[in-house]
């Protein structure tokens, strides 16, 4: 499968306080502990604290690439943001993320086709968060249509059902694993599917055995990527383990440490 790094973000005090007093170091370590645990890419958040977030994406996708070419993921919710790290991004980017509205993906769409950036398309309205499996694919039929009107590459795109936290929404996460099953059968070509993984837990008691019990899941439903913590050995050990298992890996007595350092 195919993971995205979470842990630059300024939400976390550490990535904060290294944006606010232009710590390059630290984020370079950040970047590369990910990347030697097995990220593939790296999404990058300024967070809700930061002053200038035009300018500190631009500075961390700078300071990451100094020391690492994976995919970087803009991570934003305002657009003159994200237009600013996908300018600065190299090499290829995935936009995060657009919402099946209209006004959003009026912006969104264009956007990431003019930068060539992948997208990831969240099954989320201005009505809310959707409360079913039949709603979410409602919504994802709508992403899908607009994108391939505007002939943005379906291949490029991944939807995230929208994981809620099991504390608080348990009924949902069944409706999310049809969910991903579904999305790969609403086209052709067909959408790529992806989570954001640590919302499960949020809130919740042994965060990481749910986290990698739910990833483990959501793999047997055709899920394709997910935002993770890759410096979680043990949920990093488990997507490896669930790869093996759906044939997408060739085993090997020594499988683990040949696929977190392919």
């Amino acid at each position: 499968m195919f993971i995205v790094g979470e842990l630059i973000n300024g939400m976390y005090g550490n990535i904060g306080k290294a944006i606010a007093g232009r710590d390059k170091k630290v984020i370079q370590e950040c970047a590369l502990s990910q990347v030697k645990s097995g990220a593939d890419a790296l999404d990058v958040n300024c967070g809700p604290a930061s002053r200038d977030p035009v300018s500190d994406i631009k500075w961390l996708i700078e300071s990451i690439q100094e020391v690492t070419d994976k995919t970087i993921c803009v991570d934003s919710s305002k657009p003159k943001v994200i237009e600013s790290g996908l300018k600065a991004v190299k090499g290829t980017a995935i936009l995060n993320s657009t919402t099946a509205d209209l006004d959003k993906m009026d912006i969104l769409v264009p956007l990431a086709k003019q930068y060539k950036a992948k997208l990831i398309g969240l099954t989320i309205s201005a009505k809310g968060i959707p409360q079913n499996k039949d709603q979410r694919l409602e919504l994802a039929a709508e992403i899908v249509s607009y994108c391939a009107e505007k002939e943005f590459p379906i291949e490029d795109l991944y939807l995230d059902p929208i994981a809620m936290p099991v504390n608080v929404a348990q009924s949902q996460q069944k409706e999310v694993l049809e969910a991903i099953h579904e999305f790969k059968i609403i086209s052709d070509p067909s959408p790529k599917t992806i989570l954001g993984l640590s919302n499960v837990s949020q809130g919740s008691t042994e965060r990481s055995l749910i986290n990698r019990t739910f990833l483990t899941m959501a793999l047997g439903f055709g899920l394709d990527a997910a935002i993770l913590d890759p410096l979680d050995s043990l949920l990093m050990n488990a997507a490896i383990a669930s790869d093996l298992i759906l044939n997408k890996n060739i085993y090997c007595d020594k499988f683990l440490e040949a696929y977190r350092n392919k």
